[in-house]
């Protein structure tokens, strides 16, 4: 645990243009996009988003629309952190569940700045790892979001 994480200002949020609002213009995904989606993280050590405490940044998001790709490179706060995998998970959840099946993601430690580096990315890596934690406590607290029904969308049931 870092005790004393530096705490880095928010940057502004990013003006909505007339062009991502009409519904008959396809919309592209764009770094700033998946930065607005993860920067508001919660750290579960901290009361602070992963923003305040520089282990996100838009500048290590990656996206290409067309190939449908996003990648992310996030920087715990201390190399010896034993939330990383936590933090990539919950950066990992949060993307699944707010762009569309199509887009590839990885997510990974910028490199160099974590003493377990491999192991923790080949665990974010692991789609069956990643999807076994998706509704646990910690990611879910993190990611700012509950489920009470796990592997079944409400949105999907047909109710008679």
């Amino acid at each position: 645990m870092n005790a004393n994480p530096l705490i880095y200002e928010r940057s502004g949020e990013r003006p909505v243009m007339a062009r991502e609002e009409d519904e008959q213009v396809p919309d592209s995904i764009d770094a700033r996009e998946i930065f607005d989606l993860i920067r508001s993280i919660n750290d579960l050590e901290h009361p602070l988003t992963l923003e305040e405490l520089n282990v996100v940044e838009q500048v290590r998001v990656q996206v290409s629309d067309p190939e449908s790709t996003v990648a992310v490179a996030f920087t715990p706060t201390v190399p010896h952190c034993s939330m990383a995998t936590l933090i990539g998970l919950s950066i990992k959840v949060k993307l699944l569940r707010s762009l569309p099946q199509r887009v590839k993601m990885d997510v990974h430690i910028t490199p160099g700045t974590h003493a377990s580096e491999h192991a923790v990315n080949k665990q974010l890596a692991d789609k069956e790892r990643v999807a076994a934690r998706e509704y646990t406590p910690g990611v879910n607290q993190c990611v700012g979001t509950y489920s009470f029904f796990p592997f079944v969308s409400l949105l999907s049931i047909k109710w008679k």
